[in-house]
């Protein structure tokens, strides 16, 4: 049995403390002594650390009854900064994040085809990690490192995140090492497959906080899904749970899908499978994204018959793949995102509630809702930001590490 020292205590204390200050936004050293269940005397000590760092500062006071003022305090925005990437369909966006998660800049870069491979990434990701460092010199020694959120399974050893290796099948791309998609010198990177970081940043930030049991999907050209239960986000063995995309919903000849299996979701309600389905029916819209997507959905919303039949298809595939989510998860929430779900569902969720509902078993069907990402396009840049906040947050106090060297 592992005993704790005195020193593992006080790292635990400020790790507690630290997260509940990042997700609190403000707060007082009472109302983190009852959140953290610690001691009045030693949220002061940790606090008072915190302070000492440059990590948390004191913003003002409210009245106490009777005593002096009581001091709220929040995180000092400038005390860390954290890099998020989104490796997406069309490009990458690396975007800077300070200590409040506080988007403070943005670089995207547009792939020269429809979806680049692991060279290209290599050399767009690393073009605006640096465009983005050489426009904030200032934040370098507060830098703590850069998080990616990828298209694919990421297996990983925590502690060696260089060492991970990117499994996208459904892209065709042999088994890549992260190490070999992103040059960074001087910054620890962290990676994660897209899905996970949007549906942590909704975890921690956004529509599926507050909820133990979620299940938090990214609908675009590909399909990927998040899975929290417990308050904790499901990984699997290796890191490959919530591949809901290559799950199968259909039988013998079904349509093929970029995995090279048949029959899968991804199939049937990914953005290519849909436009072509609408295409079949004579429709003459160019394009595999947000501008052919949206003609489809102005068409159907206009009453064009072949549109509005393309549309209640994907709805109906949709919601057995997630009733089939409900049977099996039973979660409080379903928060639907990605650029396909943001722009297909704002007007038709309350149908597609209903439909999940009708298509669930009666009791689990009836205690869920359906929400939609609170952060949208930044969510997958922003869940990959949370990894090295995590990191920082986890980390040893920084004079104690330089008096252990």
């Amino acid at each position: 049995m592992t005993v704790a020292t005195t020193r593992d205590l006080r790292q635990q204390n400020r790790t507690k403390v630290l997260r509940t200050l990042v997700l609190s936004g403000e707060t007082t050293r009472a109302t983190l002594a009852a959140d953290c269940e610690l001691s009045p005397a030693t949220v002061t000590n940790v606090v008072n650390e915190l302070i000492d760092d440059g990590v948390v500062e004191e913003i003002g006071s409210v009245p106490s009854e009777g005593g002096r003022p009581i001091a709220r305090l929040a995180l000092r925005a400038a005390g860390a900064h954290m890099l998020g990437a989104d490796v997406g369909e069309r490009g990458v966006a690396v975007e800077l994040f300070d200590l409040s998660m506080n988007r403070l800049d943005r670089e995207f870069r547009e792939w020269p085809v429809s979806m680049a491979g692991p060279a290209e990434i290599h050399e767009s990701l690393g073009a605006a990690v640096a465009a983005v460092r050489a426009r904030h010199p200032e934040v370098e020694a507060t830098l703590v490192g850069l998080g990616l959120g990828l298209p694919g399974v990421v297996e990983r050893d925590h502690e060696h995140w260089q060492e991970a290796t990117l499994y996208a099948q459904n892209l065709g791309w042999a088994p890549t090492p992260v190490g070999d998609l992103v040059s960074a010198p001087g910054l620890e990177v962290f990676a994660d497959n897209g899905a996970n970081t949007l549906a942590v940043a909704e975890m921690w930030f956004g529509a599926a906080r507050g909820a133990d049991d979620a299940v938090v999907a990214l609908l675009g050209r590909g399909i990927g899904l998040g899975v929290i239960c417990g308050g904790q986000l499901v990984r699997g063995a290796l890191g490959a749970a919530g591949e809901w995309g290559h799950t199968k919903i259909g039988l013998g000849a079904g349509p093929t899908c970029g995995c090279g299996a048949t029959g899968c979701l991804e199939a049937y309600i990914g953005a290519h499978a849909i436009l072509e389905r609408w295409r079949a029916t004579g429709a003459q819209e160019p394009g595999e994204g947000w501008r052919a997507l949206s003609a489809l959905v102005a068409a159907a919303e206009a009453g064009e018959p072949a549109a509005i039949g393309v549309v209640d298809e994907t709805l109906d595939v949709l919601a057995v793949a997630l009733a089939n989510l409900v049977n099996l998860t039973n979660p409080e929430r379903i928060v639907l995102g990605g650029w396909v779900g943001l722009r297909l569902l704002p007007t038709r969720r309350d149908d597609l509630t209903e439909r999940v509902r009708r298509l669930s078993l009666h009791r689990p069907g009836s205690q869920f809702t359906v929400e939609l990402c609170r952060f949208e396009g930044d969510s997958v840049a922003l869940g990959a930001a949370l990894m090295p906040l995590q990191a920082f947050i986890d980390r040893p106090r920084v004079r104690e590490r330089a008096a252990v060297r």
